[in-house]
């Protein structure tokens, strides 16, 4: 993961151990597709067998890993952090400097 956005220059970890919370978040996460594929396994096929529930869960556990550690850190920078916000006026400066570059090259051409 980038230390800072290439795109606008906010800095991602905000004090030292930040996306700890993320792990909160992917539980979360975990806990709402486990649930959901449980209520899906009870209604489909009506078996009591906890062998059933454990392979399904455990499907599930693996296949919405890689979902979850991208997406929890995602939920946490733009929902739960009050402190990251876009500035704007970030990518209006960009822009003008960039034009600004181009002119001084063509000047120099």
């Amino acid at each position: 993961m980038n230390d800072v956005c290439p795109h606008c220059g906010v800095k991602y970890e905000v004090e030292p151990g930040y996306f700890y919370a993320a792990m909160y978040v992917s539980y979360a996460l975990s806990v709402a597709e486990i649930v959901s594929v449980s209520v899906a396994i009870a209604i489909l096929t009506g078996s009591e067998s906890p062998w059933l529930y454990l392979v399904g869960l455990a499907v599930t556990i693996f296949v919405f890993a890689p979902f979850n550690f991208r997406y929890a850190r995602l939920i946490l920078l733009h929902f739960l952090t009050p402190k990251i916000s876009y500035d704007p006026r970030y990518e209006l400066a960009l822009e003008i400097g960039e034009k600004d570059q181009e002119s001084k090259k063509n000047k120099m051409n």
